[in-house]
């Protein structure tokens, strides 16, 4: 059954979408995620491996995933059929378990997905050399771990689940713990990943600690927001068992985000009262525990402390439509986004009225000065998760585990409209919320404040 697989791809191609997804390949397999009846997932899970057959699942090797998205599709199906011919060549089901003879290209969901939580079982044999990719990205790494299989130089002797395409000295590439299982002893993965951030443990030893993995195909982007898993092949026999996956809520995904380091943050906003806000208070009202910009009103509702330096996180819901921004360094009075350091937007990107507008008015840009990266916002309605961290000229966002902006405002000499922002070297300020006449929510107020960097003292 088809559902507009070329508009899709049509719409992946489009300005500025690093968002990819490979659903309309599901859809071209007539696939999806299968589960056996005999199969009995952990609450909450589903299978992606019937114990039968490949059902579910195709072939694709290390490919970069944009790439295919801009082939036509007579040319991408063409090509998976290529792929997935190869595949079924070298991987075969023995009682109940995949198994690759070290050769072909990778298995791949024909699903892709976003956040999630994923259970694995694998065996290999010595000098084997394997991984999992994440939303068609390398790799949570598989590998001998031995001397005799030559490849300390290579960090093997650290041992597998760390994300070894990770640029060296980031946190993630290496694991915390050597946790691997002697050769003929099945190993067990818990992968989770909310945006980009990745925890995982390996035979139940932590051994990633909520750590990005970045985008092997383009570093200067963001991991893509969906895709599908794939089991690498590299040279030795792996078997792989009990595959059970959980996609995880805009709600759930929030929680854990903010969980992460919550000791080190002071609460702004109890859920009951704007008595330590000043500004446009009047303008404001609490629902339900969350702040509310009132419907027709405006204005900046901001902190009564200033802030130098600091990490502020928020959960944001929009309605269809809305608009909103974050007040970083508001002196008090006056338009944040020209006389504060910059005003953050909030903004609903997929709403029709705002197709055309400049690329530094979307969602976590600097307004009008530096444009984020889209295709990372739930959809209206849907609470959202932001981290923005500010360090002297610097500024980044990160939205629902992942880095949407990162730029020094110093340097950015261009601006929207050629209307200059005097205020982006304020080295203090308020923190708040710039209301545009929209409902938009917040809740989970939170800020830890930094040093001050030297440039600011």
């Amino acid at each position: 059954m088809s559902i507009g697989k070329a508009a899709w791809w049509r719409q992946w191609r489009s300005v500025g979408r690093i968002a990819l997804s490979l659903s309309a390949i599901a859809t071209a397999l007539a696939g999806g995620v299968a589960q056996a009846e005999e199969s009995a997932p952990p609450a909450g899970f589903t299978a992606l491996f019937n114990g039968k057959d490949l059902s579910g699942w195709h072939g694709m090797p290390h490919f970069d995933p944009r790439k295919l998205a801009e082939m036509t599709d007579a040319d991408r199906q063409a090509k998976i059929d290529e792929w997935t011919k190869d595949a079924k060549a070298h991987w075969s089901v023995e009682n109940g378990e995949l198994v690759n003879d070290g050769k072909g290209a990778y298995l791949t969901t024909d699903k892709d997905f976003g956040d999630i939580e994923f259970l694995i079982e694998y065996k290999t044999v010595a000098k084997a050399d394997s991984g999992i990719y994440l939303r068609a990205t390398p790799q949570v790494q598989i590998w001998d771990t031995t001397e005799a299989g030559g490849k300390w130089n290579l960090g093997a002797n650290k041992g597998s689940g760390g994300l070894w395409n990770n640029s060296a000295g980031t946190a993630g590439k290496d694991p915390l713990v050597l946790a691997d299982k002697p050769f003929g002893e099945w190993n067990a993965l818990r992968i989770k990943q909310i945006g980009a951030r990745t925890t995982i443990h390996l035979n139940g030893k932590l051994v990633v600690d909520n750590a990005i993995l970045e985008n092997f195909w383009d570093r200067s982007s963001p991991l893509f927001a969906k895709g599908p898993i794939q089991l690498q092949t590299h040279g030795g026999e792996i078997r792989w068992r009990n595959l059970y996956i959980r996609e995880i809520s805009a709600d759930e995904a929030a929680k854990t985000l903010g969980e992460a380091r919550a000791s080190e943050f002071k609460t702004l906003f109890d859920g009951s009262s704007l008595a330590s806000w000043g500004g446009a208070v009047d303008n404001y009202e609490i629902v339900e525990g969350a702040i509310r910009c009132k419907k027709g009103k405006g204005g900046v509702l901001h902190t009564k402390d200033e802030y130098a330096d600091f990490v502020a996180r928020i959960e944001f819901k929009l309605p269809p439509g809305g608009n909103n921004g974050l007040a970083i360094r508001y002196p008090g009075q006056g338009d944040t986004a020209y006389v504060g350091m910059c005003e953050l937007q909030v903004l609903d990107n997929d709403a029709p009225q705002y197709s055309k507008l400049d690329a530094r008015q979307y969602h976590g840009s600097a307004y009008g000065m530096a444009p984020a990266k889209r295709g990372y916002l739930r959809p209206a309605g849907q609470w959202n998760f932001q981290e923005v961290t500010v360090r002297g000229s610097t500024i980044k966002v990160e939205l629902n585990g992942t880095v949407i902006l990162d730029t020094d405002l110093s340097k950015i000499s261009q601006y929207m409209a050629n209307s200059p922002h005097p205020g982006k070297t304020r080295t203090s300020g308020f923190f708040g919320f710039a209301g545009h006449g929209d409902t938009v929510e917040f809740r989970n107020v939170r800020l830890q404040a930094l040093p001050a960097t030297p440039a600011a003292q």
